[in-house]
């Protein structure tokens, strides 16, 4: 077994430096990326900076505009959220069907976007409510944040402390989960803003990760309802195929979710 050692820093500022002492330090959240990579040898840091506790990475708070959700929060605090089921009930029930129980209880909303599995259901919901991504040092637009698989705008040494997501007029998701690991086969989120901007991005579909859709956008922005995605052609081409789904079958999920979606989004 090599050596490791772990941290659990009372602060942000703390997780930091103590960060840019170790060699090759990684943050731990709720530790289902980074522990099941230690244990097949694909990562071996020197130290480990559990964020996870840290008061200030924990929270949510809601005004009439607005849903932040600090980074360090865990999918079954959101659950039982009053105001996030105020605010954004999409977000609510996003978070309901997002793997088990166990992985509820302890994954974080930050881990999920600092991942950014190309299955994660989290990086759709704040892509499609064009939320913005706040980190100890800046401000990172949804649009500008996606960079790919397991890819992210996020710098050596930055943590995302919070996620502020501007409430819609309307919003939902709808996935096809994988029967074991609850991954989105394909999930979509469509949101209209108040100002009348329609959103929708899809999540495990793309061989690129979250993607916006903007063919499905527009026939919204034209008609809000399923019936006006039906003639919405979604090419194939560079979505992920295989033994669970071809890309053609991923194709047509989009649509096929996007449709619910929007019905359950009324």
């Amino acid at each position: 077994m090599y050596e490791t050692t772990y941290h659990r820093p009372g602060s942000v500022d703390e997780a930091v430096s103590m960060f840019a002492r170790g060699t090759e330090a990684k943050y731990l959240a709720g530790g289902h990326t980074l522990i099941p990579v230690m244990k097949v040898r694909l990562a071996a840091p020197s130290d480990v900076i559990d964020i996870g506790r840290i008061k200030e990475l924990i929270g949510i708070e809601a005004t009439a505009d607005t849903l932040i959700i600090k980074a360090a929060t865990t999918y079954y605090d959101i659950t039982q959220s009053a105001a996030a089921k105020r605010a954004i009930p999409a977000i609510v029930h996003l978070t309901s069907v997002l793997g088990d129980p166990h992985v509820r209880y302890r994954g974080t909303i930050g881990g999920s976007l600092a991942n950014n599995d190309p299955a994660a259901d989290y990086p759709a919901a704040v892509l499609a409510l064009g939320g913005t991504v706040l980190t100890n040092k800046r401000l990172i637009p949804a649009d500008e944040f996606f960079k790919g698989l397991f890819s992210t705008a996020l710098e050596d040494n930055e943590i995302i402390t919070a996620v502020s997501f501007p409430i819609p007029a309307k919003a939902a998701y709808s996935k096809m989960r994988h029967p074991a690991s609850r991954f989105a086969l394909t999930g979509v989120f469509v949101a209209k803003t108040k100002a009348g901007e329609v959103r929708v991005a899809a999540t495990g579909a793309s061989q690129n990760g979250v993607m916006r859709v903007p063919s499905i956008e527009a026939a919204l922005t034209a008609n809000w309802s399923p019936q006006a995605i039906d003639s919405v052609s979604i090419s194939a081409e560079g979505m992920m195929g295989d033994i669970h789904g071809s890309s053609e079958y991923r194709a047509n999920l989009i649509k096929v979710m996007a449709q619910r979606a929007v019905a359950e989004a009324g």
